[in-house]
């Protein structure tokens, strides 16, 4: 096992980290997302005060915020971000599940790729971007000595070579906050590299992907009772579909599906009700269509992200101590391989062990970044690979990003006939482990000797493709 697999595993493990927690007096988290919500969950078993300053304000219910414009679309939950959640709010998948997510059994988890079916391999719990959310900040908010506010940051203070403070704006006032400690976790938008930029730091590196991904998501009547298939994904490679990159469902809490159509470029599917039932119907396996087929429960949303953005904050020469970024405020990924909120839990990882290091706080925090590149590189590898083998985005991969996303294609292909490769691969898209671990001899072993494996007939769609909708 390489060093970076072996430290995404220690990274993913639920194992606490050893050492004595790191003391702090204050530590502010800029923004209330997933995200921000998991760090300060970490900060309270260091800080004797914990600040969440987010500018959408909390509400008894959950419910779509501005900050989150693709909060109505399907997000997923991995397995890795399952196992975090879990360790750091015990019980919590019963508490969802109290509340109405759904617990979908890997034997009802339909994997198509092309068509063609393999089984699932990992339990899920399912739910909607702010059900999800809003039961991780009721917890969050009964933790003592936490503090969530509604305010808009506005910059950073910056005394010699640390990071001393927050400005926000709050009830149309400017406010301050002397902290020890600030974590950005204010999405892909954020705005600390130019405030660290304008102050003389080194902002990190930006790097920018082109997706050009387009989704489409509805709502529709889920009937009672147990169904064959919970929940699917089926995956379009561009060989077969240009740049239609699939479709996905999953039982949501309130006795519903919701359904998500993807594409790339100017594939735009399921831009209307009639669209998104016509292809459910039509060009994916008869789930989809069974599915669609129930009552469809408001419009469809639609919701476009031009590109996938990481920030190498371990790339930066100079950085003032006492500042750290989680979640999208460090990468965001294409939504589509649903990485976004289990990297978020795995970044929370990092800050524990980085807190529980003996880190000197009154430095860089070079180790922190350096935790954190691991799970940031493990996730930009998958994701970016698959968008630039598609027609519109026309990257094709150089170098060793031939020689990855080679291996990948290989893996893949291999899932639908060799259960053993299928497992593995469910580990590494479920960010429980290292894409490393794909390049084992065994693994690739068995990739190799599936290509001589007939493949099994693609599940047809629940009406021919000319049939009228």
């Amino acid at each position: 096992m390489t060093s970076a697999a072996r430290t995404f595993a220690s990274i993913s493990s639920v194992t606490p980290p050893p050492g004595a927690p790191a003391r702090l007096g204050r530590a502010v988290v800029l923004g209330g997302s997933v995200a921000g919500l998991l760090a300060a969950r970490v900060l309270a078993e260091h800080a004797d005060r914990v600040v969440v300053i987010e500018r959408d304000p909390a509400t008894d219910h959950p419910g779509a915020r501005r900050g989150v414009p693709q909060s109505s679309q399907v997000h997923a939950l991995l397995r890795g971000g399952a196992v975090q959640l879990e360790r750091w709010f015990p019980g919590f998948a019963d508490r969802a599940v109290a509340a109405g997510a759904q617990r979908v059994p890997a034997d009802r988890l339909a994997i198509y790729t092309d068509g063609v079916a393999a089984p699932g391999n990992s339990d899920l719990l399912t739910s909607t971007r702010p059900f999800l959310e809003h039961q991780v900040r009721e917890l969050v908010r009964g933790l003592p000595g936490v503090e969530l506010v509604t305010g808009r940051v506005t910059g950073l203070d910056l005394g010699g070579d640390a990071v001393t403070g927050v400005r926000y704006e709050a009830d149309g006032a400017p406010r301050h906050l002397a902290a020890d400690l600030v974590v950005d976790a204010s999405g892909r938008a954020s705005r600390v590299s130019d405030w660290l930029s304008a102050a003389g730091w080194n902002a990190p590196p930006l790097t920018r992907q082109v997706t050009g991904i387009n989704y489409a998501t509805a709502f529709f009547r889920r009937p009672p009772g147990e169904q064959d298939v919970s929940a699917a994904v089926a995956l379009v490679t561009p060989e077969t579909g240009g740049d239609l990159g699939g479709a996905t469902f999953t039982p949501v809490e309130e006795d519903r599906w919701i359904v998500l159509l993807a594409g790339f470029g100017e594939c735009r599917p399921g831009r209307t009700a009639e669209d998104m039932v016509r292809r459910c119907r039509q060009e994916f396996p008869e789930p989809f269509g069974r599915v669609a087929s129930g009552e469809l429960l408001g419009d469809v949303a639609t919701y476009r992200q031009g590109d996938s953005r990481r920030r190498d904050w371990a790339a930066a020469a100079r950085l003032p101590a006492g500042l750290l970024a989680v979640g999208d405020a460090v990468a965001s990924f294409n939504p589509i391989y649903g990485q976004g909120m289990t990297s978020a839990a795995l970044h929370a990882s990092c800050l524990s062990r980085w807190l529980r290091s003996g880190a000197d706080l009154g430095a860089p925090a070079r180790a922190f970044f350096a935790l954190q590149k691991v799970v940031v590189d493990a996730a930009w590898d998958l994701s970016s690979g698959g968008d630039r083998s598609r027609p519109s985005v026309n990257r094709p991969p150089r170098g060793l990003e031939r020689v990855t996303a080679g291996l990948i294609d290989l893996v893949v292909d291999a899932t639908v006939v060799d259960p053993v490769v299928a497992r593995a691969f469910d580990g590494v898209t479920q960010m429980v482990e290292h894409p490393q671990t794909l390049a084992s001899p065994g693994i690739l072993w068995r990739s190799l000797r599936a290509r001589r494996t007939p493949r099994p007939q693609p599940t047809p769609a629940l009406e021919p493709a000319d049939r009228p909708a």
